[in-house]
Formats: structure tokens, sequence, C-alpha cells
């Protein structure tokens, strides 16, 4: 569940597509808690995630990054990072 991110590292990827939807939220915070500051992952989805974007707003206020590199239609793509 990885892809190839900056000059030689790895890039967690997770493809919520096909995750059963009770368990993507936790599994998401999870991986953000366990990132070290200035690290990321790519979060693959078939929707926009703007209902996640206000809960990382709400729990980690000034301590994320949020990055749309595809905005649909059928596939969205965001770098979510951790910045302290």
């Amino acid at each position: 569940m990885s892809t190839a991110h900056e000059a030689g590292t790895q890039e967690i990827v997770i493809d919520v597509r096909t995750i059963v939807p009770r368990e993507r939220h936790p599994l998401i915070f999870n991986t953000f808690g366990g990132l070290a500051p200035g690290q990321t992952f790519l979060l693959v989805n078939d929707h926009d995630p703007k209902p996640l974007y206000y809960q990382f707003k709400a729990e980690h206020e000034g301590a994320f990054d949020w990055t749309y590199l595809e905005a649909g239609p059928e596939v969205w793509q965001v770098r979510i990072g951790r910045t302290g």
C-alpha cells in the first residue's frame, strides 16, 4: 500500500475505495498519528473527502497539510501531512 514519493522514499497510500466505510476514518487518523513532522500519506477516494478535512481542522488545527492532487470526478487524491 505504498508508492515512490520524493527521492527514494516510500509514501503510504490509503485507498479507501476498498475499505469498509466504518473503518476508514480510524485508519486515516491512526496513520496520521503515526507520522513524524514532515511526513505525508496519500488518500485515494471516490468522492471529495471534504468532511474529513473539516474533522482534521477541528481535531488537528495547525498540525496538518491538505493538498488535492486530483479532484474528481471519479477519483480524488489528497496528500495529507503532519506539520508539527
